[in-house]
Order: structure tokens, then C-alpha cells, then sequence
């Protein structure tokens, strides 16, 4: 069988590896329940392995990664399998290597060794069995061993001592990450990945998957980076799983994960792939987004220059209008109008003319919602603030642009004068008309609010002084119905420590889930406007219902949108509900930011006016 010990660094110099994701996740998509050994399906349905092999290969995974994670004979004694243990290992690496060496292009094995137990066990006694994992593997035709998942330093030098029984064969360690960076022990990853004793045999590379997703990987990559010298794999979850209907599911998106990815090449990781709940679209988009990268290591991108000193940002009611009005608790109003498909400007420029004169104290222009492409909001929100004499609020998303091009569009908007700023970190292209596009996400939400409130202070994200100062007013969202809401509330802490002045909120339908997100939210003093979408239909309902992230439509408000027989009544009810909404949040909320649905300026403001 090909076999190529120094295939590891071989790949990596041809550039970044992508691994394969979780194995175990895909096994169960396949109605293989956990009362059965995974590890023995190599031996009783190794075509159903091979098939998962052959998916993570098509998707362009440069390591496929063995099902032996657990064939381990203290793990096989729970099935009866202890003597098959050896015969699973090589087995499970044979299935790999057909696949790998049928691809037509560089593909490794690498050999799965996953946590042990060392209950009632010798030294030599655990040894034996990770030499007799590690021996199955190499006959089996893997290209490496990887000890995946290890809980802490002691199980990784247990696995690199046993490694001197078997000197020839390359291995990566790699340890699973916690919270703040560190094992389920509390170790901190400096210790995790400190140097191992001269006596034992080097391995090609260190590791960190599973235990948290992309997010709580970030910090730990930095800091790893700059205590190791050798190659880094990082194979986070698809974050954390979820609860639902007695169901653990993993709401990762394949977009979200690569973006992470990007950033781990970025920082200088060698390998990226994932672990529990990844599935093949993960590694397909990861595949195709990262591996034209180069790896490289990066500072920090807040990193600011000690000589340039900060300066005090404008007070809130110093910036524009709707600084003004929030600042002084009064009751704010604004109209979602978004931005054509072409470039004639001149009805968008005239609805909000009208709404200037009824009395509307802003103008909300999406930028690219729902991954649409349409004419530059920062153009649209200049021709209206100058023609209509309306301030706007500029939704600005982190989707398009790299660092520089959104830090040059911030700058812009401080010379057009357009100051109030809500940023979003945007929907992934893959769910618009070109599901092609790449997504940049240098940044999010949480990031760009701080970059802005650094150009609020005189110093840009290189660290160079800008004179004069940017005053812009920095907006961020909130999401009520939040399937995770304690990460949503922690995101929102994180706004409001990156700078945010108030927040705009996911259309409500719900006003008491509104309500409940106030209380938790009000303890930093950041006044909130509530998203009110009038339903023009039961179809809209539908749509809104179904098909746009992160909008919960009730129960109770589909059957009144269904009992409405004509579109007109339908119309009448969802601007009846969305008043009542208004009503039911007022003394709660500092105003509205009511959606104008097909651009009918009418429907939104029949549910503005008293």
C-alpha cells in the first residue's frame, strides 16, 4: 500500500492541509445508533466507512482521518471486541487508504487514536495498547497517527512515551481545548504544548479539536503560535450543540466555520479541518476558500501604536440628530428603505422626502440584505441625507470587504457626513443570488464596533493618528428570539464594550420575547429600537417564518394572518399586529425602526403615526 512517512511535510510545502471533519457525526446521519462500537463498522460495514471517506474526499480534504478513534481495547472491552482491536486499526487505516490512493491528486492517512482510559492500568499495560493501536494503523497503510481529543498534558506524554516503542512512525499530538484556552484540567495551552523530554521521539506537528467551536479556538491559536515551532492543526466543533426535541445539533454554518478557518491560517496554522458535527459541506466550502491561502503570521489587528495617544471620543448628543434625540430619552422613528437593484435613486431619494415631512427621524438602508447585490448603501445614504435632508442610518455588513476596504468606507462616511452607523456582520452569499461570491469576514460586528470607536478617538486599526477624529454613532443588532440566547447576550455585552450606543433589533413578532431580552440587556444602559416588520400577507408570513435568519414568527400571529380571506384584510391585520406590538413595547423601547415591505412607504407609516 502507498505509504510516504514524510508526506506530511511533503503537503505542507505545497501549502495549507485540509482534514476531513467529524466521523462519528456522519456515521449517525446514517442511522448507526451509539449502542454499537463505531470503530467495529470497519470490520461489518467498512463500504458504509468507505463511502464517508469517499465524501470528504470529494468535498477536498487533504488528510482523511481513520474510524479508530476509539479502538482501543479498554474502549472495545464495552462491546466483547478486545481481541479484534488490532485487526479494526488496520482495517479501519486500509478503508482510507483506497480512497486516498483513488483520488487522483495528494491525499493522506492519518491514523485516529482517541482518549484512553488508564483505569486499574500499568504504565506499560497503557503503552501496549497505544502501540498495538499505533502498529494496526501503520499496516493498514496510514501516512501518520494522530492522538486526538487528549484531555490533558499527562495524556499526551503518556502517548509520546508510547511512541518510543515505535520511533518510525510519525504522530501528531493534539489536545482538546476548553474554555479561555485551556484543558478540561485547567491546564493553560502554554503547558499543554510545552516541549517533550529529549528522550522521546519528536512528533511532525501539534493539534487542538473538539471541546468548543471556531470562536473559542481563536485566542487559543495565537497563543499556541508563539510557544511552538512546529506545524499546527486546528479542528474546532461546529460550535456548540444544541438541545432541541431531545436532539444534540451543531448550527455551525459551513460559512461560519471557514471564515474561522481563514482567521486560523492567518495567525499561522498549518492544517484546518473539524471535528464534532462538521459534515462534508463544511469541508467543501472550507476547502474551497482556504486553500488557495497562503499561511502566514499576523499581528494582532487592533494592535495600536503607544506613541499615538487617544483621544476623547464626541459625547453621543454631539454626533447627529439621533444621537441627540437617544441621548436626551426621546422617542426615536425610523423607516427601513432598501437600496434598488439599479442606480436611479431619485424614488428612494422621494419616499424619504415624504417621510422627513411627516416627521420620521431617520432612514435605516440595509446594506446587501439577504446577500443581495444593489447600489452602494453609503451612496444611497449620502444622496438622501443631501436631496432629503434626512439623516440616515447606514447598516454597515463585514461580509464584503477586507479590513482596509471597511476601514476606507468609515472614513468615507465621515467626509459624506453620514454619522449614525448600525454594523452587522452580514448574511453568508451562499444564502443570495450569487452563492458563489466569497464572503471576506475580516471581521464581525463586535470587531468593526471597535475599529469605528478607535476612529472616534483619532487612531485607525494600523495604529496611525487621523485628524480630525470620525463621530460616528455606533449601532449594533440584538436578536429577541435568539436560538442561543446566552451567546447572544454575550455577544451583546461584547458590543457595548467595543462601543456600541444603541441597537437595533431582529423584526419583532413577539413583543413579550422582546420584553424578556430588555430586562437582561438594560443593566448596560444602551437604548434599544425595536425592528417592527408589518406582514403585508400570510405568504409574507410565511417567508418571514421560514426563510429569513434569525426572524420567529408565532403561532398566533400566522393563524390571524391565515383567518384574513383577501390580501387586503391580511394587510390590514398585519399592520394592526405590528401596532399592537409598538404599543406593547413603548415605554420600553427608545423608538421603531418599522420596515417599509416592497418599498410602500404607506404601510410602514400607518404603523408610525398615532
Amino acid at each position: 500500500m502507498p505509504q510516504n512517512p514524510s508526506g506530511f511535510a511533503d503537503a505542507l510545502a505545497r501549502g495549507v492541509l485540509v482534514f476531513d471533519g467529524a466521523m462519528g457525526t456522519e456515521i449517525y446521519r446514517h442511522h448507526i445508533f451509539t449502542n454499537r462500537s463505531f470503530d467495529e463498522l470497519c470490520l461489518s460495514d467498512a463500504k458504509l466507512i468507505e463511502m464517508i471517506h469517499r465524501d470528504y474526499c470529494d468535498a477536498g480534504a487533504d488528510v482523511l482521518t481513520t474510524n479508530t478513534f476509539g479502538a482501543n481495547r479498554a474502549a472495545l472491552s464495552n462491546y466483547g471486541l478486545v481481541d479484534k482491536a488490532r485487526e479494526i486499526n488496520r482495517a479501519g487505516a486500509a478503508i482510507a487508504r483506497k480512497v486516498a490512493d483513488a483520488a487522483g491528486r495528494p491525499v493522506l492517512v492519518a491514523g485516529s487514536i482517541g482518549p484512553f482510559s488508564t483505569q486499574w492500568q500499568t504504565e506499560d499495560a497503557v503503552e501496549e495498547m497505544l502501540v498495538e493501536q499505533v502498529n494496526g494503523l501503520w499496516e493498514g497503510g496510514a501516512d501518520f497517527v494522530i492522538f486526538e481529543t487528549q484531555p490533558s498534558r499527562a495524556a499526551l506524554e503518556r502517548c509520546a512515551s508510547a511512541m518510543r516503542r515505535v520511533p518510525t512512525v510519525p504522530y501528531i499530538l493534539s489536545c482538546m481545548v476548553a474554555g479561555q484556552g485551556e484543558s478540561v484540567a485547567g491546564e493553560p495551552i502554554e503547558r499543554l504544548l510545552a516541549p517533550l523530554g529529549d528522550d522521546i521521539p519528536p512528533p511532525i506537528g501539534w493539534g487542538m479539536n473538539c471541546g468548543t467551536g471556531p470562536d473559542g479556538l481563536l485566542s487559543a491559536v495565537e497563543r499556541a503560535l508563539r510557544v511552538i515551532a512546529l506545524p499546527l492543526v486546528v479542528q474546532p466543533n461546529a460550535g456548540i450543540p444544541k438541545e432541541v426535541d431531545h436532539r444534540r445539533i451543531y448550527f455551525c454554518s459551513p460559512e461560519y466555520l471557514t471564515e474561522y478557518g481563514k482567521r486560523f491560517v492567518s495567525l499561522g496554522a498549518a492544517g484546518v479541518g473539524g471535528c464534532c458535527g462538521t459534515t462534508p459541506e463544511h469541508i467543501r466550502e472550507m476547502s474551497r476558500t482556504i486553500k488557495p491561502l497562503s499561511r502566514k503570521r499576523t499581528e494582532p489587528i487592533m494592535k495600536v501604536a503607544e506613541a499615538v495617544p487617544l483621544k476623547p471620543p464626541a459625547p453621543l448628543a454631539e454626533k447627529s440628530q439621533l444621537g441627540k434625540r437617544l441621548a436626551a430619552g426621546e422617542w426615536v422613528t425610523s423607516v427601513e428603505l432598501v437600496p434598488p437593484r439599479g442606480y436611479d435613486l431619485s424614488s428612494t431619494v422621494a419616499k424619504s422626502r415624504t417621510l422627513r415631512q411627516r416627521g420620521v427621524t431617520a432612514i435605516n438602508i440595509p446594506d446587501g440584505p439577504r446577500a443581495s447585490a444593489r447600489i452602494s448603501p453609503l451612496i444611497t445614504a449620502e444622496r438622501i441625507l443631501r436631496e432629503a435632508e434626512i439623516e440616515p442610518i447606514l447598516h454597515f455588513c463585514c461580509r464584503d470587504r477586507n479590513l482596509i476596504g471597511m476601514q476606507a468606507d468609515l472614513l468615507a462616511c465621515a467626509a459624506c457626513m453620514v454619522r449614525n452607523i448600525l454594523f452587522v456582520t452580514g448574511d453568508p452569499p451562499k444564502l443570495g443570488d450569487y452563492p458563489h461570491a466569497t464572503g471576506v469576514f475580516d471581521a464581525d460586528s463586535i470587531g468593526m464596533a471597535a475599529v469605528q470607536k478607535r476612529l472616534n478617538q483619532g487612531v485607525d486599526l494600523g495604529g496611525q493618528a487621523i485628524d480630525p477624529k470620525t463621530f460616528a454613532v455606533i449601532g449594533v443588532g440584538l436578536d429577541p428570539t435568539a436560538l442561543d440566547r446566552n451567546r447572544e447576550l454575550d455577544r451583546f455585552r461584547q458590543k457595548v464594550e467595543s462601543g456600541a450606543e444603541f441597537a437595533i433589533t431582529q423584526p419583532v413578532f413577539d413583543p413579550d420575547a422582546l420584553l424578556r431580552m430588555l430586562d437582561d440587556v438594560q443593566i448596560h444602559g444602551v437604548p434599544i429600537i425595536a425592528g417592527i416588520w408589518p406582514l403585508v400577507s400570510y405568504r409574507n408570513a410565511l417567508f418571514m417564518r421560514n426563510e429569513v435568519p434569525g426572524v420567529v414568527v408565532p403561532d398566533a400571529v400566522m393563524e390571524r394572518m391565515a383567518a384574513a380571506t383577501t390580501r387586503e384584510e391580511q394587510l390590514a391585520i398585519g399592520i394592526q399586529i405590528a401596532r399592537e406590538s409598538v404599543a406593547r413595547v413603548r415605554d420600553r423601547v427608545a423608538g421603531i425602526q418599522v420596515s417599509a415591505p416592497m418599498g410602500n412607504i404607506e404601510t410602514a407609516w400607518a404603523v408610525i403615526k398615532d
